[in-house]
């Protein structure tokens, strides 16, 4: 998709999120068009709002993770990725590969959250 692609789908969710301000797929489509572009801290703020509206739900905490991750915010992410793994995540291939945790893996507790991951039943 091209650069101004992105920005159409982002001027265009971004009036119906003016709208409907607690559209979960809407804040969802923003936070990963947002992050596609590099806007972290849009991403991040969309990604915080996902978790206020469905604080159970174990990727929209994983997807906060990763925006955490990308604004360096180590110990947050980790506690947070610690908090998705805890309400269900489980795809231990992806967060072995999601390069948004790039730079988290160097951190000694990451492995240890993965080894938690891995150890833990898959249904």
């Amino acid at each position: 998709m091209s650069e101004a692609d992105n920005q159409f789908e982002i001027t265009f969710f971004e009036s119906l999120l003016r709208r409907m301000p607690d559209d979960v797929e809407v804040l969802e489509i923003l936070a990963g068009l947002y992050s596609d572009e590099g806007r972290i801290d849009d991403s991040l703020r969309m990604d915080s709002l996902l978790v206020d509206l469905q604080p159970e739900n174990p990727t929209a905490r994983y997807n906060l993770a990763c925006s955490l991750a990308l604004k360096s915010l180590d110990e947050q992410a980790l506690e947070t990725l610690r908090q998705a793994i805890d309400l269900g995540y489980r795809d231990v291939q992806w967060l072995k590969d999601d390069p948004d945790f790039r730079e988290l893996r160097k951190h000694p507790s990451f492995q240890e959250i993965l080894d938690d991951l891995q150890a833990r039943p898959t249904s």
